[in-house]
């Protein structure tokens, strides 16, 4: 039974008559204690860091932070930063290609004929993403089952599908593109219910239709159209949340109108972002994001802090030339303020129906697809947490000394009550978990 299904038959029971049941949507069950609602939310930014200017000096409790992690002094005490985390990946691609392919999947990309600046050419992930495994998790339970399951945010990220443009991925071969217009998403999140009707008719007939070949065709075909089929009842599950949780109570958020998608007003589509996600969060529309900020090699103008020059040019500029080294350090704070502007938005918005703030029930994970942009090294991947949605011990720095990164998609796995033992290439796994973060 859906949650959907479940609320009808406890406003039935209950003499509540329908009118009521856009106020309930919010709620996940009745007459008990509702189950405390997790979130994870995943920030990517490209090119490395300055890792002089990022990481803490010493493990334990955090003192103060360098430079480039300032923007988050004030969350200081709900700040993890997990040093020694490293990509161990190996095969097809370049290190910007297998940084963020392999980075939420933990697994080989396949060939292909998308070329890098080095090494050989490759194509997209053999396996799918772990924001994607937690919300097949998440889904498959009425409890925590949301209208869209996840919802992927970018900022500026290219019309372009190739390696270097997708970290999310639904399977081998099933790349995500982040929606990286704020009036698209809003579109995706409030479109009029007349619309949903209409799609949902047409949706109706194309799996009939499906049916109608499927004994027609091989088993491989069949296996294409069985995706197919799942893509249409999933389009339609979402148009049926939708209409039943219209005007729920929840404020519509006011986007600025007439803003253009270009590189100068990345801040602005930044900002228009990360509220559109918070207000999903309020209404439960998901409880899995990601926050795509450009892509790797991105070659992003922040004309607004004073630099002329493409972020990916700068970043492979030598530790010895300054001035560049100073225009990284304000690039990486800017994406770091783009992370305390979201942490912010959080904390100070109330749990609905619960406790606390969003932030006590979401954990932040802001990352990267190299460690450091002129050696493109895969070791030290940026990771820095932030919130209490999953119980970690915060307030600290910790250095693993050169652990897969596997294991932090798992520990992720983990804190959102999904309790598996591997992911991606298993030979990178390990013994599980990390130990040490609870």
């Amino acid at each position: 039974m859906t949650r959907e299904q479940t609320r009808r038959d406890f406003m039935a029971k209950a003499g509540i008559g329908a009118a009521a049941l856009p106020f309930l949507t919010n709620l996940t069950s009745f007459g008990a204690t509702a189950a405390r609602k997790r979130r994870l939310v995943v920030v990517f930014s490209p090119n490395g860091v300055v890792p002089k200017d990022f990481w803490p000096d010493k493990e334990g409790p955090h003192e103060g932070f360098k430079e480039i992690l300032k923007p988050l002094e004030p969350f200081k005490d709900q700040v993890l930063t997990l040093k020694g985390i490293s990509d161990r990946v190996k095969g097809d691609g370049d290190s910007h290609m297998r940084g963020i392919g392999c980075l939420l999947t933990g697994i080989e990309l396949f060939p292909g004929n998308i070329q890098g600046g080095s090494d050989t050419p490759a194509g997209w992930s053999t396996g799918h993403s772990i924001d994607q495994e937690i919300k097949r998790h998440l889904q498959s339970n009425a409890e925590t089952e949301t209208r869209f399951g996840s919802l992927e945010f970018g900022v500026s990220v290219p019309d372009r599908a190739d390696t270097w443009t997708r970290m999310v991925y639904a399977g081998p071969n099933r790349p995500i593109a982040p929606v990286s217009d704020p009036y698209q998403m809003f579109k995706r999140l409030y479109g009029q219910v007349k619309d949903r009707k209409a799609i949902s008719s047409v949706l109706d007939h194309v799996l009939a239709d499906l049916k109608k070949i499927e004994s027609q065709v091989g088993s491989e075909d069949r296996r294409l159209l069985d995706q197919h089929a799942s893509f249409v009842r999933e389009m339609e599950r979402e148009l049926k949340a939708a209409a039943a949780s219209e005007d729920n109570g929840h404020s519509i958020p006011k986007l600025d109108p007439n803003v253009e998608l270009k590189n100068d007003n990345m801040p602005k589509i930044s900002k228009m972002q990360i509220d559109l996600m918070v207000n999903s969060f309020t209404a439960d529309f998901s409880r899995i994001a990601t926050y795509q900020i450009t892509n790797s090699v991105g070659q992003a103008r922040m004309k607004w802090i004073g630099i002329d020059e493409g972020h990916h040019s700068l970043s492979h500029k030598p530790d010895k030339d300054e001035a560049s080294q100073e225009k990284l350090r304000k690039i990486n704070r800017w994406y770091c303020e783009q992370v305390a502007y979201l942490v912010d938005r959080l904390a100070k918005t109330p749990e609905p129906g619960g406790e606390g703030s969003l932030l006590d029930n979401t954990l932040v994970v802001w990352t990267n697809e190299l460690g450091k942009g002129n050696s493109h090294t895969l070791h030290n991947i940026p990771f820095v947490l932030v919130g209490g949605g999953m119980d970690f011990k915060m307030g600290r720095a910790v250095d693993f000394k050169n652990v897969a990164h596997n294991r932090l998609l798992i520990s992720l796995a983990h804190g959102m009550g999904h309790h598996i033992e591997r992911f991606g290439n298993p030979d990178h796994c390990g013994d599980g978990p990390l130990t040490g973060l609870a």
